[in-house]
């Protein structure tokens, strides 16, 4: 892509963000530029003028302030964001040699869970990940990212296949949720996720999860139990989601601002809790801004983490894997 090309692109994709209500500044910035971006009518490259320049730096500094001052219930508003990249979004750049494999071999396949085997930075593993869908087929398709018991089967069988192969296992977490629906109960639903924490504690392989957007309750742990957890930026990892927990408590959905602050949603609060291990930083204005950028992080962090976890012996990746879950919660009494 040209210089010219990319300038064009980055004028019409613009027009088509969608705007969280705390980036409406941003919008009126967006604008501005637009208008006064020049058209390419000649054919030749785009020279931008000194007042889109200045207006591009002030839009910058404007994201940065807006984004350093996020609440929880705007960072969970991010981590829903429908341009998000997804985990098919993920595996495409950041794994090489991906191929899906379906299937639980008891139901059928659930497409709200892709999984195969691929190579990160050339080394071979099992990659597994929440799938949501964009577009309405998709979303339908997708189950708009809530597994039926069949995904979480089909996620143990490629997990149990990377412990016989010996091959690493990363998790790419993206749900609001298990699905609640009566065919789901009727499969098993409850149970497919507990078998998941079960057999994922004692895996003798080396595993890391990622939270890439939503980590919504059991249907997120389902994928969980890992020797690393990881969460880009702004994501969120929660036992609920906001509206559930204010409905619950205050009996009022639209306390969700205030359930957001009490859940402790974000990778910050939860870095701070020892519940995940790090947090990986997203581009300026979240990783729908800019998913190569959030990608390549991604990777680095993945490659870096799997380095770490190589060095490890089984017996003890076990035992600190066991530490690690039984220390979620704990507290001492002052």
């Amino acid at each position: 892509m040209t210089e010219g090309s990319a300038k064009t692109k980055e004028k019409s994709d613009m027009a088509k963000r969608f705007i969280l209500d705390f980036e409406k500044p941003l919008a009126d910035l967006d604008r501005k530029i637009e208008e006064l971006m020049p058209s390419q009518a000649d054919g030749g490259d785009i020279v931008e003028s000194d007042e889109v320049k200045k207006l591009k730096k002030k839009a910058e500094k404007l994201t940065a302030e807006i984004y350093s001052k996020l609440t929880p219930w705007e960072t969970t508003l991010v981590a829903r964001h429908p341009e998000r990249p997804y985990s098919i979004d993920y595996i495409e750049r950041i794994f090489d040699d991906f191929v899906e494999l379906h299937g639980d071999r008891v139901f059928g396949d659930d497409a709200a869970i892709v999984g195969g085997v691929a190579r990160l930075a050339g080394t071979p593993v099992v990659v597994i990940g929440q799938q949501k869908g964009r577009t309405t087929k998709e979303k339908i398709f997708r189950n708009f990212g809530m597994p039926n018991p069949e995904g979480y089967r089909k996620s143990l069988r490629l997990m149990r296949l990377a412990e016989r192969f010996k091959k690493p296992i990363i998790t790419l977490i993206d749900t609001p949720g298990a699905y609640p629906g009566v065919g789901a109960e009727e499969r098993g639903q409850a149970e497919a996720i507990a078998r998941n924490l079960r057999e994922m504690s004692t895996l003798k392989v080396p595993i890391i999860s990622v939270v890439i957007g939503e980590g919504g309750s059991g249907g997120a742990l389902a994928l969980g139990v890992t020797d690393r957890i990881l969460m880009l930026q702004y994501a969120t990892y929660s036992v609920i989601s906001p509206e559930g927990c204010a409905a619950i408590l205050w009996k009022d959905g639209a306390k969700m601002d205030t359930a957001a602050k009490q859940l402790k949603i974000t990778s910050k609060d939860l870095s701070q809790m020892k519940i995940i291990d790090k947090a990986v930083t997203e581009p300026l204005g979240g990783a729908h801004m800019n998913p190569e950028e959030a990608a390549e992080n991604l990777k680095t962090a993945l490659h870096e983490t799997l380095e770490e976890l190589k060095r490890i012996s089984r017996e003890v990746l076990l035992e600190e894997r066991y530490k690690k879950f039984r220390n979620v919660g704990h507290y001492t009494a002052s």
